[in-house]
C-alpha cells in the first residue's frame, strides 16, 4: 500500500479530543521513514554495535552479531531458493532464532507465516496449505508433528532450530540432551539445519534483493472470535509505523531499555511492541520461550527489565502466589496491557508492588496491534482502553445505519491508520466487509466519552441475544471477577430453544475456596436484570486460552454446541430433552 496522505507529518484535526491528552514529547503525527522493517536492525546495528540485543537465559547477543547472522540466515535462505513472494512459516517459540529468522527471512523478500507452536496436525496441515509456505521452522518438540504432516502439505524444505546452540552452559548440554531424545526415532535426513545455514557468507557481488515498503511482510492468521481464520496481510510499512508509535508512546528511545518478551512473537503484539519496537529503539530483548507465573517473576528480578508486556490473566497469575511479595519487581517503569479488560484491582496491585505505571490498551491483528493507550504519564481510566496513537483517528459509528454517533453514545468502533491491513489473503469479500471508505471496521462494540478516552464493552459477533434482548457479555464477566470467591472466569452464550440464546459462565475458583452453583447464580440475581442472568455455572479447574493468555470464549461456545447437538435432535418428549 501507497503511504495515505493523512499520516504524512503536518498539523493535527482540532477535533480529536485526545489530543490534549498527549504526554509531552508524543506527537500528534509522526514521519516514517521508507524502508523494510528489517532496516531496523541494520540501522540500530550501526549506531550500537556492541548494545545487547537478545539476552536469552542470561546469554546475550550484541546488535552487530544478530546483524550478522540475520546477513548469512538470508544467504543461507537465498541459496535454498527462497526468493521474494515466498511464504516462508515460523513454529518456533521466543528464542533467539525467532529474531533472526524473522529479519533474515524478510531480507530475502519473502512473507513470514508465524504458527501458534501449540496447533495440532489438522490444524497445521490447513494454515501451512492455506498460506502455501514453500518452508518451515521449528524446534525438535515440534519437528515429528511437522514430518507427520509435510506430505500434504507444499512444504518444500523444513528446518531444524536447536535451542541448545542459544543457551549458555550448563544449560545448552541439558537442552542438547533432551532435544536429542525429541528427535529420536525419527527420520530427518532431509532436515536443513539452521546452524548450517548461519554458516554461510553473501557471495561476493549478490545483488540485494529490492524490498519496498508496499510489499507484504507478514501473513498471520486470526480466527479471533469470528471463526474460520482468516489470513492477514501486513506490510513493512504497517510494521514500521506501528514500531514508531509504541516507541513514541512509551518514550522508548530516550534511554537504554530492557524488555520482557514473554508474548509469543507470533503474534502481532508481541511481534511489534516487544521485537520491532524495541530493536528501532536499541533496546535489549529478554526472552522468555513461555508464561510462567513463577518463572516470570525470577526473570524480572534477576535481568531487571524496565517494560514488561502483558495480559490481564498473567497479574491474576502472579497475585495467586502467596509468595509473590519476595520478588523485586522495582526495576519496572512501564507494564503495558492489552487483550483483555484490566480492573482496578489488579492495576492497583501490581503499581503496588512495583513502583511502575501499568497503561491499558488496544489493538487488532488487522491494525499490527496496539493503535491506542492510555497516556504513559498522564491521566489514566480505569475500564478505559486509553486514547489513539499517533496518526490514528478513531470514531464511534451506529450499529443500525453506520452514522457518527455522541460521545457517550454505543457503536461498532471503527479506525484509520498507517498500520491498516492490506487485506485478508485472498478474500475480497471478507476484505471488503472490514475496509470500507479508509476505515476499518473492527467488529468491536464501545464509546468515547467526552475527553476522547475509549471503552470497549463487547465483540459485535459476541452478543448474546436472550429472548430478544441484547446482553453484553463484558458486563457479566465484569461481575464475575468482582466475586471474592473467583479466581477468574467467563460467560458465554448458549442455543435455547425457547429463548434462542442463554448464558452460561464458567469459573475457576480461587485456591483453598468452595462454591455452589446456586450460590453464584444468587450474586448475579442480586446484580443483574433478569433477562441478563445467567441460568447455568459450571466450575473448572483451568480455563481454554491463547498463547497470549486470553480466555478464548469462542472454543467454550463451540463445546456447548456440540453437546447440545444430539439433543437438539431429539424429537419432543425424548429423556434427552
Amino acid at each position: 500500500m501507497s503511504e495515505p496522505s493523512e499520516h504524512k507529518a503536518g498539523g493535527a484535526p482540532a477535533d480529536h479530543l485526545w489530543l490534549k491528552h498527549y504526554d509531552a514529547g508524543v506527537p500528534p503525527r509522526l514521519t516514517y521513514p521508507r524502508i523494510p522493517v528489517f532496516r531496523f536492525l541494520d540501522d540500530t546495528a550501526g549506531r550500537h554495535p556492541d548494545r545487547p540485543c537478545l539476552n536469552f537465559f542470561g546469554r546475550r547477543v550484541t546488535y552487530a552479531d544478530t546483524a550478522e547472522r540475520v546477513d548469512r540466515l538470508a544467504a543461507g535462505l537465498r541459496a535454498l531458493g527462497i526468493n521474494k513472494g515466498d511464504r516462508v512459516a515460523l513454529l518456533l517459540p521466543n528464542c533467539p532464532a525467532f529474531v533472526i529468522a524473522y529479519y533474515g527471512i524478510l531480507k530475502t523478500g519473502a512473507v513470514i507465516v508465524p504458527l501458534n507452536p501449540l496447533a495440532t496436525e489438522r490444524e497445521l496441515i490447513f494454515l501451512l496449505n492455506e498460506s502455501g509456505a514453500a518452508a518451515i521452522l521449528t524446534v525438535p518438540l515440534f519437528l515429528g508433528k511437522v514430518l507427520a504432516i509435510r506430505d500434504k502439505t507444499r512444504l518444500k524444505h523444513v528446518i531444524r532450530v536447536r535451542l541448545a546452540d542459544s543457551l549458555p552452559a550448563p544449560l545448552s548440554l541439558a537442552m542438547a540432551i533432551q532435544e536429542w531424545r525429541q528427535v529420536r526415532g525419527l527420520d530427518t535426513s532431509a532436515v536443513i539445519e539452521f546452524r548450517d545455514l548461519l554458516r554461510g557468507t553473501k557471495a561476493a557481488g549478490e545483488a540485494a534483493v529490492d524490498v519496498t515498503p508496499e510489499d507484504s511482510a507478514c501473513l498471520i492468521f486470526s480466527g479471533g472470535t469470528t471463526g474460520v481464520a482468516k489470513g492477514i496481510l501486513l506490510s513493512h510499512y504497517n510494521f514500521v509505523a506501528n514500531a514508531l508509535q509504541i516507541s513514541a508512546w512509551g518514550h522508548l528511545s530516550q534511554e537504554q531499555n530492557r524488555i520482557l518478551a514473554v508474548l509469543p512473537l507470533f503474534h502481532g503484539f508481541g511481534m511489534s511492541v516487544t521485537m520491532n519496537a524495541p530493536v528501532y529503539a536499541g533496546a535489549e530483548i529478554v526472552l522468555v520461550p513461555r508464561f510462567n507465573a513463577r518463572q516470570v517473576l525470577k526473570a524480572i528480578q534477576k535481568y531487571r527489565p524496565t517494560f514488561f508486556i502483558g495480559v490481564p490473566t498473567m497479574f491474576v497469575a502472579f497475585s495467586n502466589l502467596p509468595d509473590v511479595a519476595r520478588y523485586d519487581l522495582s526495576s519496572l517503569k512501564g507494564i503495558f496491557v492489552g487483550a483483555a479488560p484490566l480492573t482496578r484491582a489488579i492495576k492497583e496491585d501490581f503499581e503496588a508492588k512495583t513502583g511502575g505505571r501499568m497503561i491499558e490498551g488496544y489493538g487488532l491483528t488487522e491494525a499490527v496491534t496496539a493503535i491506542m493507550a492510555n497516556p504513559y504519564h498522564g491521566v489514566h481510566k480505569i475500564g478505559s482502553i486509553g486514547i489513539p496513537f499517533p496518526d490514528v483517528e478513531v470514531k464511534i459509528v451506529s450499529l443500525d445505519d453506520g452514522a457518527d454517533v455522541a460521545p457517550g453514545q454505543l457503536g461498532e468502533i471503527i479506525l484509520r491508520s498507517p498500520t491498516v491491513m492490506q487485506g485478508y489473503d485472498r478474500n475480497p469479500e471478507e476484505t471488503a466487509k472490514a475496509l470500507s471508505g479508509g476505515w476499518l471496521f473492527t467488529g468491536d462494540i464501545g464509546y468515547m466519552d467526552e475527553d476522547g478516552y475509549f471503552y470497549i464493552t463487547d465483540r459485535k459477533k459476541e452478543l448474546i441475544i436472550v429472548g430478544g434482548f441484547n446482553v453484553f457479555p463484558r458486563e457479566i464477566d465484569e461481575l464475575i471477577y468482582q466475586h471474592p470467591k473467583v479466581k477468574e472466569g467467563i460467560c458465554v452464550g448458549v442455543p435455547d430453544a425457547y429463548k434462542g440464546e442463554r448464558i452460561k459462565v464458567f469459573l475457576v475458583l480461587k485456591a483453598g475456596v468452595t462454591a455452589t452453583p446456586e450460590e453464584i447464580l444468587a450474586y448475579f440475581r442480586e446484580n443483574l436484570t433478569p433477562y441478563k442472568v445467567p441460568s447455568e455455572v459450571e466450575f473448572r479447574t483451568e480455563l481454554p486460552k491463547s498463547m497470549i493468555g486470553k480466555i478464548l470464549r469462542r472454543s467454550l461456545r463451540e463445546e456447548e454446541i456440540g453437546k447440545r447437538e444430539p439433543a437438539a435432535a431429539s424429537p419432543p418428549g425424548d429423556p434427552g430433552n
